[in-house]
């Protein structure tokens, strides 16, 4: 690129695109980005810096961008608001404009008026283009209630403009189960790691739907589950549910193939399913170690093609009551899945062509368009496999929400807990149908810090936050709901990205990055209302480097924090004592991307990091060694403080004991002797599993969340070691009496 020479120019256009300049570090040091990178970033959303000329082309641009035209897409404006202004760009003059308004509710009620322009407050004047600018705001005579509605206004004959304007709980949900003294717990697992007797080689609905039922009877209240999103049914290898193809649907092959209604009106598939060579895969499949997603999509798939075709046959060509509700289903979801479904479909039929098709940036140039002509040709001719992926997403979201519906019948106080992932695969479904929402040429990461000391490269694309806010944050709305509409919670991955994520430039490691900030005032009053509605408690992933401000602000909203064991140490370097730990949090032992509590205390992430050459130098991983070690000494420590040691255990001045069961169970009791209003329990730490979910930085060179629990679920009831845990949990936790199930409120269509 040319050079640019106006340092002060470029940082005050970055300013106003909201890109940080510098950034600081972990370790608080300060580090300017370089004047190329800002290049490459503006470039990434439009905006073209090639000479000090074009610089100030652009800044007088972004300057006035604001003041051409009368009403924004979208404001956002908390309920407590009175009055609620709306801001209105007209063009200054003494003499009296006429102006018409109307408030249209989402619930159907209007209001109108009119008023003059002199009568309206004046905020602040600009010249653009000559032209004398004012904006004014104003006061509504009543405020609406919380949600979507639509503002118009209309100004001499032909201009008009409108906006959505979102009103805005103070507040997110907070579930009875948690009010005053309240607190809960219960597993976190990965629903693919689930083993049962029954399933197909892979965790599924059902079996959550029968862990549901043992948490009632063990008096756990809430279950953690990884991100469920939709990944690549033509790659099933492609496993990381931290990347994937859409966060607004799910991944097909978490479908119980066995409990779909047209299973139990299908002989020929029951027949296929029933023989023995059938039945000898399955088998396989069920006593592996780790899970062969291959090998479980090529026994899943054709059997669900069958039910689809039987399906199509019985009840859609007959238009049965189960034909309407399928119907019903993709009305309900209308553009978005139809999109995800023919992006499946196209796909499908390109990777059948070319098996080196890995997404849509590989497709011809005429299908990267989902609008394109021949797209909709396309769709035209293979309407059949579009609706083959609508009919999969149904069975999906069915199964899932019977799930959710039992937890709400049984009273668990929370429920189900889904995990929202950060972003997903540039080559998925989702960007594909939102081209313009995502930017290009970007990846988000991490800076440096003690756990990454190269910085990280998530290799997901970012939102563009002007595209995002002349959607007025439709995608945003619709991604919550998809996600919360069967969950009593959900986890918010890297929480701080709705104040800013961390951009790298493509092909630059990720020093080189900086933070691109968002709305984060309308996001958070989004949060709080899709909460409201839904009746969904939030909790933030706020680990990491996150300002104070960040944390300040989701507290105050009502959003809960989210606290590790392994991280909360005090400047000596010990574990903090239990009643040290804030109340409005989630607290755990570690997450997917940490070991577990037994390869944690034999050192098996540092063993595995070591081999695959993750440390700087020899001796960065000495100190991380040797660090082990005195971790393991001050949680001993720390167990005998709060009293908690095993009686048959005594602290060696040079030794450790082994994590046995006893041991195990003494850590978890002491974490739930924190104040704190949830605590998950990973399954892999009571059944002393040493292999780590997910190990970051690698994709290939190991098999991540591929691992499996060594415990059918079948078992976990009568388990001695699962027994035991949820024992003293109910001792130390206040469980509550049960909630029945929840009344949401009704959702209307964002198109307000």
């Amino acid at each position: 690129m040319t050079e640019v020479t106006d340092l002060n120019a470029l940082e005050q256009l970055c300013g106003l695109c909201g890109i940080d300049s510098a950034y600081t570090d972990i370790w608080g040091n300060q580090h300017a980005a370089s004047v190329q990178s800002l290049q490459a970033l503006l470039a990434s959303i439009g905006v073209n810096v090639l000479d000090n000329t074009s610089l100030d082309t652009e800044l007088k641009k972004h300057r006035q961008r604001s003041w051409r035209r009368m009403l924004a897409p979208v404001q956002v404006e908390r309920v407590s608001t009175s009055p609620i202004g709306i801001h209105i760009v007209l063009p200054f003059t003494e003499s009296k404009v006429a102006l018409e308004w109307s408030l249209r509710s989402e619930e159907g009620r209007e209001w109108r008026g009119k008023t003059l322009s002199i009568d309206l407050k004046l905020l602040e004047q600009a010249v653009v283009d000559g032209m004398e600018m004012a904006r004014y705001v104003f006061a509504m005579p009543e405020n609406p209630p919380a949600g979507y509605h639509r503002f118009e206004l209309k100004c001499n004959p032909g201009n008009n403009a409108s906006l959505r304007l979102v009103v805005v709980p103070d507040k997110c949900f907070q579930p009875p189960a948690l009010v005053g003294e309240g607190k809960v717990w219960g597993p976190a697992v990965q629903l693919y790691a689930l083993r049962s007797r029954r399933n197909w080689g892979i965790g599924d609905f059902t079996d959550l739907l029968r862990l549901v039922e043992d948490c009632r009877e063990s008096g756990a209240n809430i279950i953690g589950l990884n991100p469920l999103h939709a990944l690549f049914p033509h790659n099933p290898p492609h496993a990381s549910p931290y990347s994937p193809s859409s966060r607004q649907f799910l991944n097909i092959l978490y479908i119980d193939v066995e409990t779909i209604p047209e299973f139990a009106e299908c002989k020929a598939v029951q027949k296929t399913v029933a023989h023995p060579d059938f039945q000898a895969q399955l088998q396989s499949l069920r006593k592996s170690e780790s899970i062969d997603y291959t090998a479980v999509a090529a026994v899943k798939r054709p059997v669900l093609e069958q039910l689809y075709q039987y399906f199509r046959m019985h009840h859609i060509a007959s238009n049965t009551d189960r034909g309407q509700a399928f119907k019903d289903f993709t009305e309900q979801h209308g553009d978005g899945l139809y999109y995800h479904a023919l992006y499946e479909a196209l796909q499908e039929h390109l990777h059948e062509q070319d098996s080196t098709i890995w997404g849509w940036p590989a497709w011809p140039e005429v299908f990267q368009n989902p609008r394109s002509d021949e797209v909709q040709q396309f769709a035209a001719a293979r309407r059949d496999r579009v609706e083959f992926f609508q009919y999969l997403q149904w069975q999906a979201d069915s199964q899932l929400a019977a799930a959710g519906r039992r937890s709400f019948e049984l009273g668990l106080g929370i429920g189900l807990y889904q995990d929202l992932a950060i972003s997903v695969d540039r080559a998925g479904a989702e960007v594909w149908a939102n081209r313009n929402l995502y930017v290009s040429n970007v990846v988000i990461g991490a800076p440096p810090d003690d756990f990454n000391l190269h910085g990280q490269n998530w290799g997901l694309p970012p939102w563009n936050p002007e595209s995002l806010f002349e959607s007025a944050y439709s995608p945003f709305i619709e991604t919550l709901r998809t996600n919360m509409q069967h969950s009593g919670a959900v986890r918010i991955d890297h929480v701080m990205g709705l104040m800013r994520l961390f951009w790298v430039p493509e092909g630059s490691i990720p020093e080189h990055g900086t933070y691109v900030h968002y709305p984060f005032d309308d996001l958070l009053g989004i949060l709080a209302l899709e909460s409201q509605r839904n009746r969904c408690l939030v909790i933030g992933e706020d680990l990491g480097t996150v300002p104070d401000s960040v944390r300040k602000s989701l507290a105050s909203l009502g959003v809960l924090s989210y606290r590790l064991l392994y991280f909360e140490k005090d400047a000596q370097g010990d574990f903090k004592p239990p009643a040290s730990y804030p109340d409005q949090a989630l607290v755990a032992i570690g997450t997917h991307d940490l070991p577990t509590l037994s390869g944690f205390w034999h050192g098996d992430d540092l063993a595995e990091r070591a081999a695959l050459g993750q440390f700087p130098s020899e001796a960065a991983r000495d100190k991380q060694v040797v660090g082990r070690a005195e971790d393991r000494a001050r949680l001993l420590i720390a167990l005998e403080r709060e009293k908690l040691l095993p009686a048959t255990l005594t602290i060696h001045p040079v030794s450790s004991p082994d994590m046995t069961p006893e041991l195990a169970c003494a850590v978890h009791a002491y974490l739930a002797k924190a104040p704190s209003k949830i605590m998950l329990v990973r399954l892999e730490d009571i059944f002393g599993q040493r292999k780590q979910v997910n190990l970051p930085g690698t994709s290939s060179e190991r098999p991540n969340w591929r691992y499996r629990l060594t415990v059918d679920i079948e078992d976990l009831a009568v388990d001695s070691r699962w027994h035991k845990l949820a024992t003293m949990m109910q001792t130390r936790r206040t469980t509550t009496p049960a909630q029945g199930r929840r009344e949401r409120t009704t959702v209307i269509p964002t198109d307000t």
